[in-house]
């Protein structure tokens, strides 16, 4: 059974909270590689949408 570990809990990560946005950093938002006018680029998105609206309707069919 595996469980979730909490903010506080150690997960073997041993980079400080303040360093994971450091490469980030140096890349602007607009430098992107991806062809948006692409069909393959539409084929992922809709794939993904619909994987997410399953994962959300499987979440709510829980709760209820």
């Amino acid at each position: 059974m595996s469980e979730r570990q909490g903010p506080g809990a150690s997960t073997g990560n041993s980079k400080p909270l303040g360093d994971q946005d450091a490469s980030k950093k140096d890349v602007p938002a607009d430098d992107f590689d991806i062809d948006m006018d692409a069909p393959e680029t539409e084929k992922a998105a809709v794939a993904i949408q619909n994987q997410f609206r399953k994962y959300q309707k499987k979440k709510h069919d829980v709760k209820s």
